[in-house]
């Protein structure tokens, strides 16, 4: 089953439960998985899908740091209730060690050799980790490495 299936199931689901809060965020996503497909003329692929996902997340953590700092909690533990939802569709995230691991493997496969390599290095990285990992910390990794 694709990821846009089982977001489709989760919605049926949640209606069937009357759960207000998942439906309304489900609803969102569906929302914007169904903008993309119309913009770009195109049917979305679980790619797809979680770079929405990403994007929807990336969304809500900044939301509820500017709530926080605006000392609206009523409205940031709304965003926080969304982000629980939207992440229930991330896949797993790598460790640490497993992230680091993959960086020192893109960095001997590409044969980058400073820091001028590191769009070689993470074009090789986004398409492995996207969803899975950081990329901002990734990235990150990446500089510590090509400047040794």
């Amino acid at each position: 089953m694709s990821l846009k299936e089982q977001i489709t199931e989760d919605m049926k689901t949640a209606m069937r439960a009357k759960d207000s809060s998942r439906l309304a965020t489900i609803r969102l996503l569906t929302a914007a998985i169904k903008q993309k497909e119309v913009d770009e003329r195109i049917e979305v692929t679980d790619e797809h899908v979680l770079a929405i996902i990403e994007k929807m997340i990336k969304q809500r953590k900044d939301s509820i740091t500017q709530f926080e700092a605006g000392a609206r909690q009523d409205l940031a533990d709304i965003e926080k209730a969304e982000l629980v939802v939207l992440a229930t569709y991330m896949p797993a995230a790598l460790s640490e060690a497993e992230v680091q691991a993959e960086v020192a493997a893109a960095v001997a496969a590409v044969g980058a050799a400073g820091p001028q390599d590191m769009g070689k290095v993470m074009g090789v990285l986004k398409p492995k980790l996207a969803g899975r990992a950081d990329m901002t910390a990734v990235s990150a990794l990446v500089k510590a490495a090509l400047s040794k």
